[in-house]
Formats: structure tokens, sequence, C-alpha cells
């Protein structure tokens, strides 16, 4: 059925039908629905704004807002119909209250535009959603490091491209990823403070006639401050750009913990093995036990950089104020946190599940990875580091030609290759005495890793509860 553009908000302009391709094209309705509870809180707000102003009666607010509680329940119970012809959440809206109360519904967006309206939904569902991000991600570093303090003692090889290189304790790895993921909940709590400032009162580009109270709409509904122009308010989109790069980033570093706990399960390394809860079989291969938990994790990191990706370039090449171009703001961001609120919890899950095989951690420890301590050995001896670099890497090739671990070289073999070897040198083959020099702040030392998590858990004790 095609309807009338007569029949839309913006209709008046307009004669005849719309094409119902073009209904169908332009509607926002499908996915924006989502902001109802927002939207109905933005109306109630400007209904009692526009009282405020003189420009409602008290009996009318009062109509408007008992109509939009009436819609309010409607949603809540599941019986809310969106009509063929509604073309956004707002239409919708406005179409219900108006079949609830009569042409007062009408007076509701006097002085109010979508160009405000929709930004202010969207402003508002995502502070809410970030509230909830927050507290998943809070849950999660808690839970690497109450971890990270319970295992504090296990040692295992440190990697770097992807060969071992030094031995460190299992907590140091756990808290690599925990700070990182500090940062990302630093980053969240300053994009709700900038998501939270109000664009409604601004109308379309020019700003509101009717002398509405903007500031008695900010503590209204809550935000932190006003928008300072009204044509950056109804067109600007950095907080959507800004949630969407945060998502990317938030799940760059969960793809990163997925690929390690991918390798570390692995029967070449089993060094961790994954719960049940968290893994799935083959159809065709019963032995198979696979991490599919992290795999999606690590897959799904890419769609939602499509998702920012597609929105900057949709951003970069508009005029100024408000285009049509930006109906496209939502759809990403909805399937983006949607996406991000689902990882934290299985991460959660399979981080808190996990089952760490220490004995083959230790197995996987090789006398090689001390090369670098036989060279501060020397170095404390007073030789320059770059002589005592030399010196180790010497001794590591006369080991390998001998075709023995460079530990079963004798003092006399050492000797010579540098006369500063002495009979102490035996200490340097020890894998505890190796993370212990580690004890500068950040270290992998007992007592750095635990000043880390002394650290991170007064952090978390200050966050903002969720």
């Amino acid at each position: 059925m095609a309807y009338t553009e007569g029949d839309k908000l913006w209709g008046g302009r307009f004669v005849g039908a719309m094409d119902p391709m073009m209904e169908k094209f332009n509607e926002s309705v499908s996915y924006d629905q989502r902001l109802w509870a927002a939207d109905i809180q933005g109306s109630k707000a400007y209904a009692k704004a526009l009282e405020k102003a003189g420009l409602l009666t008290k009996s009318e607010m009062d109509q408007i807002l008992n109509g939009m509680d009436k819609i309010h329940e409607e949603w809540s119970k599941g019986t809310f119909l969106i009509k063929d012809g509604d073309e956004d959440i707002h239409t919708s809206h406005e179409r219900r209250l108006k079949e609830l109360i009569g042409q007062t519904g009408g007076k509701l967006h006097a002085g109010r535009s979508r160009n405000d309206q929709m930004p202010t939904d969207v402003r508002i569902w995502l502070r809410d959603h970030i509230s909830v991000l927050s507290g998943h991600l809070n849950q999660l570093i808690k839970t690497m490091v109450e971890r990270a303090a319970t295992e504090i003692d296990i040692l295992f090889p440190g990697y770097t491209h992807l060969q071992r290189a030094q031995p460190i304790r299992w907590s140091h790895w756990m808290l690599s990823h925990a700070v990182a993921l500090s940062r990302d909940a630093e980053r969240l709590d300053e994009i709700r403070r900038r998501t939270n400032v109000l664009p409604l009162g601004s109308g379309a580009i020019a700003g509101n006639p009717f002398q509405i109270d903007r500031e008695f709409l900010r503590k209204e509904l809550q935000f932190d401050a006003i928008s300072l122009n009204s044509m950056d308010a109804t067109s600007g989109r950095d907080f959507v750009a800004e949630i969407l790069f945060w998502c990317s980033l938030c799940l760059i570093h969960l793809s990163k913990i997925s690929e390690d706990l991918i390798i570390y399960c692995t029967k070449e390394f089993g060094f961790v093995t994954l719960s049940d809860a968290y893994s799935t079989g083959s159809s065709l291969m019963p032995q198979k036990k696979n991490p599919d938990s992290l795999e999606l994790i690590r897959s799904k990191a890419g769609r939602v950089f499509g998702r920012c990706s597609g929105f900057l370039v949709t951003l970069k090449g508009l005029p100024s104020t408000y285009n049509k171009d930006l109906q496209e703001d939502k759809e990403g961001m909805f399937e983006s946190i949607d996406t991000v609120t689902a990882i934290l919890q299985v991460a959660m899950g399979v981080i808190s599940t996990l089952q760490v095989n220490e004995k083959t951690m230790m197995k996987a420890l090789s006398p090689d990875m001390l090369a670098t301590d036989l060279a501060y050995y020397l170095v404390r001896k007073k030789m320059p580091f770059r002589e005592a670099h030399g010196a180790s890497g010497r001794a590591v090739h006369l080991a390998e030609s001998k075709g023995v671990e460079v530990s079963q070289l004798s003092l006399d073999e050492l000797k010579t290759i540098s006369p500063l070897f002495e009979s102490d040198v035996a200490k340097v083959w020890n894998y505890t005495n190796s993370v212990e020099q580690y004890n500068a702040a950040g270290g992998t030392a007992r007592c750095s890793v635990m000043s880390q998590i002394e650290q991170l858990r007064a952090w978390l004790k200050g966050r903002p509860s969720s």
C-alpha cells in the first residue's frame, strides 16, 4: 500500500503517493524501534518544557504525559503495534499518541525536529548501554586480577615473535591483558561524558524559537551539559564514531587474548585447558575439542571493525548539518554494542573456568631462555652489555655445536669465552631466580606482580558503579 506524503510528519509540502519501494527504503523504524524508551523519555520532558514555555496548557501536558505512559505500557507488555506507514520510532509514537488523545498529540512537536529528537534518543540509549558495557568490563578485569593473585607462583615461557623469549609469571601475562582492558574502561568513561550532552532544543538547524528552557530539559533528562551550537548538535555524530572505535579497540585486545589462549590450549602447547562449557566438537572427528568461543571472539572483531570504518566513510563527505546519510548511525552502533556485550560475558566465562596446566608450563621452560640472564651475569661483573650480549651468544653457539644445553657447558668452557665466568654462574640456571631479578615496577618478579595486582584492585574499587 502506498501512503500519501501528506500523511507524513513532513507531508504538507507534498502531494500524491510515495513509491512503495521508496517507502521501504526510507524507513528506519525496523531498527530504531530499539529507542522506544528513550524517545518516550525525551517526549515527556519536552512536553513539560512546552507547558513551562506557555505552549501547552496544564491539561494538555497531562494528556500528553498520560498518553506517553500508555505507549510505554504497551511496549513493556509487547502489545505496541508498528503500522505500515510508520517511518521511524518518532512517527510511530506520534501516530499512536494522536490515536489515544486526539489532535492535542500534534502539539508535542512544536519547535522540535527529528534532527534534534533522534540524537537525543540515541545519546540516552547509548549512555545507558555504556553503563552496561562498563559493568561487564569491570567484572572481566576483576576476574583476571583475582586469577593473577591466586596463580602468582606459576612460571611459563614468555614469547616474542611467537618464539620462546624469557621466563615470566603466568600472572604477568594475565595482568598484561587486564591493564589493556583497564585503558578501555577509562576510554569508555570519557565517551560517556561526551555522549551525555543534550541536543534537544536545537530544532532542525537554527535552534528553538519558543523560549524552551534547555537547562530544565538537561536536568529532566539527566544530561551533564547542553550542546553549544544547534548546527553541530543536530549533525554531530562524533559520539557514535567514538563508540564504534572503542568497540573496535576493545575487541583488538580481546582478540589478542583469544589468539594467545587458542595457541596455549593446543596439544602442541598444552598450557591451558578450555572448559567444555566454552568449547565445541567436530561432526566428523570424535577426539576434537575446539575453542570456538575464542575463535568467535577473534572473528567477530572483524565485523565490528567493518562497522567502524564504514561509518567513518559515511561521515567524511557530508556537507554541514543534517543529511539523511546520518540515518546510518544506528544499525552499526546497535550491532557493535550487542556484539561487545556478548563477547565480554563469554570472555569472563572463559577466563573464570580456564584450567592452567602448571607442570606443562614448567616443562616448556628451557635453559636457552636464560641466555639474557647469562649476559646480565657478565654485566654485573662490569662488562659492557654489548660485549656481554656477544659473549652469551657465543656460549649458546658453543652449546649448540656440542649438542648440549647451554646450562651444561662446564665452567672451563665458559671461561674460554670470558674469564669473568666463575662458579657462581650456576645460579643463572634457575627459572625462579630469573623472574625474581625483574623487580623494577612493572616487571615479572613476585613483588612487582603483587604491586600490579594491588594497583588494579585499588583502581577497580574506585570505578563508578554500573
